[in-house]
């Protein structure tokens, strides 16, 4: 795919599924910064960081889920999100879709659910 230059930012409050998509992406070329736990702490990731992609869950750690923390990133950046979540009940998709997510992934998901999904973005602006 060519995505050697690509960034993306990992927010999973679950360290081993967080280590599990940074394995995922990092087969498809991208560098990954991940760890994040905290809604706030992925706000600032991301005006420090300027993403081109965030894979993002919505029960985080704090005091501000993932979906608060995309308004928030909203407010200075467009840069896509993938949420990637057990919340697929429709009070979080419609709380999501405020924020013009590239796809809402339920888990568990696998490597090819991923790649679909990243692919459906970068594939369109390649």
């Amino acid at each position: 795919m060519g995505n050697k230059q690509k960034k993306v930012l990992i927010v999973e409050d679950d360290l081993i599924l967080n280590l599990l998509y940074e394995s995922y992406l990092e087969r498809l070329d991208f560098q990954t910064e991940g760890e994040l736990v905290y809604g706030k702490t992925a706000i600032e990731a991301a005006k420090n960081i300027d993403p081109d992609l965030i894979i993002m869950d919505i029960s985080l750690e704090g005091d501000i889920d993932g979906i608060d923390a995309m308004l928030e990133i909203r407010k200075f950046s467009d840069v896509p999100v993938i949420y990637i979540t057990g919340n697929s009940d429709p009070y979080h998709v419609e709380r999501a879709k405020e924020t013009n997510y590239l796809d809402y992934l339920t888990k568990p998901i696998e490597f090819d659910d991923l790649k679909k999904s990243v692919e459906k973005h970068f594939n369109k602006v390649s």
